[in-house]
């Protein structure tokens, strides 16, 4: 009996590299292309959120507006409130009030949308499913791109997390297991990266020296995170994974208070994805 197929979206963090997965994923709204699942990691879920809610150019547009309002994103939000991206602004003003989500399409659409955070006490991964993105489900979106060090613990019944990206970058094998077996991935670093051991690692011990778990998953994450790499680009060899990487490192600050950067780094996923276009449907069989 011929396994069915599920079409799925992975897309990894990494603050606002996800500028290029915001292009990419406005590349494939514009075109129609559409999957039975998503998953994002961090910025992959905050901005990739957008595809289910199918608001084309959202992320870009709020970044570019609010990248040089203090309340979207600076010391001075970390300082007064433990959180670099402040909470306030970016998961209920922008959302609810300056730039509009979208949470009827989002509900309504059939595509699943999971988000990946860190469970600070056992040190793994959580795959959330999120159904309307309000309430709880912000929760977890805001958990999942919670950096360590810069950023408060989030709570959700009972859990303690952060961002998913030190328990899982790219959740390809995770995605896969939850039956997902056709897929595409959206990278934030160029073929050829390696991930080297977290230079913060001393503060991070002294912060969450409560958390051993937690300790441990980010001390090894350069380890995990070249061995997904790794198994990324053979998934993708054998022809079983459609991986849309930036042609070079994208240069982009975490936190980026120059608009015209943030597009420029838009604007290469952009290209990327018209590139990429018709091999994509091929490979979706569209």
């Amino acid at each position: 009996m011929q396994e069915e197929i599920k079409t799925g979206l992975i897309m990894e963090g990494g603050a606002m590299r996800g500028m290029f997965t915001s292009g990419v994923i406005d590349v494939m709204m514009e075109n129609g292309i559409t999957f039975d699942g998503a998953i994002g990691v961090s910025a992959g879920a905050t901005f990739g959120c957008n595809i289910k809610s199918k608001q084309i150019g959202r992320a870009a547009r709020y970044c570019a507006a609010y990248c040089r309002d203090d309340r979207f994103a600076s010391i001075d939000s970390l300082r007064k409130t433990g959180d670099i991206y402040g909470v306030d602004f970016c998961y209920h003003e922008i959302p609810e009030v300056l730039d509009p989500f979208d949470y009827d399409t989002f509900k309504e659409d059939p595509m699943a949308f999971y988000a990946v955070a860190t469970d600070i006490e056992t040190g793994r991964a959580v795959y959330h499913r999120c159904y309307d993105l309000r309430g709880e489900d912000m929760q977890w979106i805001r958990a999942s791109a919670s950096m360590p060090l810069v950023s408060r613990t989030v709570e959700i019944n009972g859990r303690k997390l952060l961002d998913g990206g030190m328990a899982d970058s790219i959740p390809v094998a995770g995605f896969e297991k939850l039956g997902y077996n056709h897929n595409v991935a959206i990278l934030t670093q160029p073929l050829g990266f390696i991930k080297h051991k977290n230079e913060y690692l001393v503060a991070i011990r002294v912060k969450y020296k409560d958390y051993p778990n937690l300790i441990n998953t980010i001390a090894n994450r350069h380890k995990k995170y070249n061995a997904e790499t790794t198994y990324v680009r053979k998934q993708e060899l054998d022809g079983k994974l459609f991986v849309i990487r930036p042609p070079y490192a994208l240069g982009v600050g975490s936190i980026e208070r120059d608009a015209s950067e943030l597009m420029r780094v838009y604007e290469i996923g952009r290209t990327v994805m018209t590139l990429r276009l018709e091999e994509l449907k091929e490979y979706l069989r569209l």
